[in-house]
């Protein structure tokens, strides 16, 4: 990973792989975001990696998409950072996502 890095006198160097043995983390974890939300993405959730945007035409099916976020999250056991949720977001560009 990139923000692996370690400097010497002539070059900064980054691991192509992970020091602690993993490989493919970056593509692993979409596999897995993609088998966790397979039924939604496209209709309500965008996933890009560990970012997630959950879109809806209304405040009313946005609630209920949430819902669905959430239990899909609970069945395979994983757990949002509270400290990067964003709820409530209405337009511009959010992540690499541009919501009207």
């Amino acid at each position: 990973m990139i923000k692996i890095v370690f400097i010497t006198e002539e070059k900064n160097y980054y691991y192509e792989v992970m020091p602690f043995g993993l490989k493919n983390t970056m593509a692993t974890y979409q596999t897995l975001m993609d088998r966790v939300f397979s039924h939604l993405i496209g209709k309500s959730v965008e996933v890009y990696i560990d970012d997630m945007v959950v879109k809806s035409p209304t405040l009313a099916q946005h609630s209920k998409d949430l819902a669905n976020v959430f239990v899909a999250l609970r069945k395979f056991n994983l757990w949002l950072n509270l400290e990067k949720c964003v709820f409530g977001v209405n337009r511009g560009k959010f992540f690499d996502f541009m919501l009207t």
